[in-house]
């Protein structure tokens, strides 16, 4: 599960409709000493670690339902609290936007003839985004393990082994 990939995923087709498969999902989280924790919801899935062994990296599992003529096609998306996502698209939108105003400002001087100083921030601004990148990558690695457990779990309540792209 090493990946690139900020947010790994995957898709499998479950031969079962998706009501039995939310309800194995159910029956496996009543089970006592569970390794994670979850809610299930109409087509939707969240499974967690439990709150006494989360922090601040943990990962969480997100499975969306949808019915599939062979049965259920389940989408699996890994990827940190939502708190934590939003602040990692956050910083990478406000990158953007600030880059976006000072290559405005600095080609349009450049434009008009004049010295353009304020363009050497890019190459700063684009170094603070490559950061931001290894920053959720070494963030993605502490939880690891974590994200290991619950892919075990799911593939524990439905049986079958999944591949992660």
């Amino acid at each position: 599960m090493t990946s690139l990939r900020i947010r790994p995923r995957f898709q499998q087709i479950i031969p079962a409709p998706p009501e039995k498969v939310e309800e194995r999902m159910k029956l496996r989280l009543k089970e006592p000493q569970n390794v994670c924790v979850g809610r299930v919801i109409p087509s939707f899935i969240v499974l967690k670690i439990p709150h006494e062994e989360r922090h601040y990296w943990s990962p969480q599992l997100s499975l969306s339902l949808e019915e599939h003529e062979k049965g259920t096609l389940v989408r699996g998306l890994y990827g940190p609290n939502p708190t934590v996502w939003a602040m990692f698209t956050f910083g990478y939108s406000a990158l953007g936007l600030i880059a976006l105003f000072i290559a405005i400002i600095g080609s349009s001087k450049a434009s008009l003839g004049l010295d353009a100083p304020i363009l050497w921030v890019l190459p700063v601004l684009a170094g603070l985004a490559v950061i931001l990148y290894f920053v959720a990558q070494t963030g993605q690695k502490i939880g690891v393990e974590q994200t290991f457990t619950i892919h075990h779990f799911y593939e524990d309540a439905i049986g079958e082994r999944v591949h992660i792209e």
